[in-house]
């Protein structure tokens, strides 16, 4: 089969293109025939090994010292069909429409994937594809979904309530828009000049170009802070949150976990940190929000399996708006097998 590899640490120019034997599916398996998977910031950090050092030397010592041993393909998030089952496979049948997330294991950016009818915790989660959508947008689901509906249930969202998003525009807020929304909160999504007509269609009720304004200087409070992106100063960020609102943050660095304890001691406020639980109950959640049309995938571009390298440079440019998307199958991505 065709899988993009990781070679080694560095440049999207160590991903390269090779042939290699297609995985076969042990008792508890399924076989999965891949049609989109996508390009995150986190799979571009982790292909450069451009972690926090007390990320960084773990992550390496897991995957290889010198170069990628342990982890050869990346890639998270995917959508397909299944091909074949294990033999004690009940949950999936050949032919099911799937999506979902591989966790810490990765391997979508190939034609073929293995993963286990009931995943563990750290080897991600796997359901059924929405039928009123497509694979390339089914492949976007999990991992923004996952984060921000954890976050956000966190926060318990009242109607009427005021939530600002920052980094509103990446795979993450997009979705995380659309929820606070659900839950019932007047949201101010904050973001570059380019994604704000974006952020009105998806739904937010008010935009911040950060290049123009810094929204701590505004004088707006919020009953709630989704910080996505992890670059607002703690206290600046804190200083726009009434009492006894809440401060999100994703995928959040040590010392910015240790400075938002600090800004909170003796504080009506509270600071939460995203630590993302895989389930099926979840992602279920998001897939009926999904079919209902409550959330909407937002795709930026979408790259052939063969073009991953010239997706990486793209989401590391970080002007990308919602998801970027490789397609294995181009005849496929527009829904089931034809």
């Amino acid at each position: 089969m065709r899988a993009v590899v990781w070679t080694a640490y560095g440049s999207p120019e160590v991903l390269q293109l090779q042939e290699i034997p297609k995985p076969v599916p042990k008792d508890h398996e399924i076989l999965i025939r891949i049609h989109a998977a996508t390009v995150t910031a986190g799979d571009c950090e982790l292909r450069a090994l451009k972690l926090p050092m007390m990320l960084a030397l773990p992550m390496r010592l897991y995957t290889g010292v010198l170069r990628p041993k342990r982890m050869k393909i990346l890639g998270q998030e995917f959508s397909g069909t299944i091909e074949s089952v294990g033999k004690i496979v009940r949950r999936f049948q050949e032919g099911d429409e799937v999506f979902g997330i591989t966790g810490f294991s990765s391997g979508g950016y190939a034609e073929y994937l293995c993963r286990p009818e009931h995943p563990k915790d750290m080897d991600g989660v796997i359901t059924t594809k929405p039928a009123s959508i497509a694979f390339h947008e089914a492949a976007a689901i999990s991992l923004g979904g996952l984060e921000s509906l954890h976050c956000l249930r966190r926060a318990d969202i009242r109607p009427g309530q005021t939530a600002l998003i920052i980094g509103a525009g990446g795979s993450i807020g997009t979705i995380g828009v659309q929820l606070a929304k659900h839950f019932g909160a007047e949201v101010t999504a904050v973001d570059s000049t380019h994604k704000l007509d974006m952020l009105r269609s998806i739904g937010a009720d008010h935009v911040i170009d950060y290049t123009q304004e810094d929204f701590t200087e505004n004088g707006h409070a919020y009953d709630v802070i989704f910080d996505v992106v992890g670059k607002t100063p703690i206290a600046r960020g804190m200083s726009s949150l009434r009492d006894g609102g809440i401060y999100l943050m994703a995928n959040p660095r040590i010392s910015k976990m240790l400075r938002g304890r600090l800004a909170t001691r003796g504080a009506r406020k509270r600071i939460v940190f995203g630590n993302v639980a895989y389930s099926t109950e979840r992602l279920d959640y998001l897939k009926g929000l999904v079919e209902e049309g409550t959330v909407n995938v937002v795709i930026d571009r979408t790259y052939p399996l063969e073009e991953t390298a010239e997706a990486h440079r793209y989401v590391e440019t970080g002007k990308k708006a919602g998801n970027v998307i490789i397609t294995i199958r181009d005849h496929d991505t527009q829904g089931g097998d034809s």
